[in-house]
């Protein structure tokens, strides 16, 4: 397996393992009262666009040249970095 395959496959389990937890907090925030709410989709919003940008970049990363893939890579890193930042911040509001 190539380092960009590796790459690749480690960016997909970690998206499988945020989707998971995303899909926990949907159903709390269907059941919570309304004043948590708002604020509950606030949290989902923020979370979908910051993962929505970082599966974008894991398909340029996918389709990337092999001499292009380690670049894309870098500037995928600092996406990954944001979209683990808003997972973390979506998760303290939801584990209260």
């Amino acid at each position: 397996m190539s380092k960009r395959d590796e790459y690749v496959e480690r960016l997909k389990a970690q998206l499988d393992q945020w989707n998971a937890e995303v899909t926990k907090w949907e159903a709390q925030a269907r059941e919570a009262q309304a004043s948590m709410r708002a604020e509950y989709d606030k949290q989902l919003a923020e979370f979908r666009e910051r993962r929505d940008q970082a599966l974008k970049t894991l398909h340029d990363v996918q389709s990337a040249s092999v001499d292009m893939w380690a670049d894309l890579a870098r500037g995928s890193d600092e996406a990954w970095a944001k979209m683990r930042e808003a997972f973390e911040k979506a998760r303290s509001h939801f584990h209260k």
